[in-house]
């Protein structure tokens, strides 16, 4: 490989570094072809971007990134080193897992993780990484939690039976609609009407000044 050839891998790991807030180290020193290429695949369907690389090249395209950020993993590159980037800070942890389990084997063993800015050396930390909560697996856990008091209170709600104290007042909110509903208007009582005057009162009523007329004729 010539000068122009690691100058274009180291941008090229320059790029991914940039691009991923996390990633693995990990040592793949002897599995075979075909191993690498199953490791590739299980990678692949966890998206997890698996990149082989030498231990100068990475070191010289994290230190042209951040020499004093990157340097707690600068002690873990040596024999062959395979990176997996991820956005997930747990699924390369989970894959190399299984992967050792299918093989029942020790490899690829985890030489330190670059978590968010968090460094973990080591590989027994493994166990500790595949169980890592991820953003949205917090989050989930977060709405679970802020959910369940109002769903045992609307439970309570619809499963209480009913009270004493409910029926009254649902007996008063009955009452008072009745007070404020108009009631009819009662007919008006018509008033009595005048007698027509007897027909022996009006001929009596004329009869009177005719007596007196002769009474007062004078004598002649």
């Amino acid at each position: 490989m010539n000068k122009e050839q690691k100058q274009e891998v180291i941008e090229a790991l320059k790029t991914k570094f940039s691009q991923y807030s996390n990633f693995y180290i990990t040592d793949t020193e002897s599995l075979s072809v075909a191993q690498i290429t199953n490791l590739r695949r299980h990678c692949f369907d966890k998206q997890v971007e698996m990149k082989v690389a030498k231990n100068t090249l990475i070191k010289k395209a994290l230190e042209s990134l951040d020499n004093e950020k990157y340097s707690g993993v600068y002690d873990s590159l040596h024999k062959v080193t395979a990176l997996m980037f991820s956005e997930s800070p747990k699924d390369p942890a989970v894959i190399i897992s299984s992967f050792r389990k299918s093989l029942n084997g020790e490899k690829p063993t985890l030489k330190a993780a670059f978590l968010n800015g968090d460094i973990f050396v080591g590989d027994n930390q493994l166990i500790n990484l595949t169980k890592i909560k991820t953003k949205n697996e917090l989050i989930g856990e977060v709405i679970g939690l802020l959910m369940s008091p109002i769903q045992r209170v609307i439970g309570a709600l619809q499963n209480r039976p009913e009270t004493t104290e409910a029926t009254e007042v649902k007996a008063e909110v009955v009452a008072e609609m009745e007070v404020k509903t108009p009631e009819a208007e009662a007919p008006k009582a018509e008033a009595p009407k005048a007698e027509a005057p007897k027909a022996e009162d009006t001929k009596a009523a004329e009869e009177a000044p005719k007596a007196d007329e002769a009474g007062s004729t004078p004598a002649e």
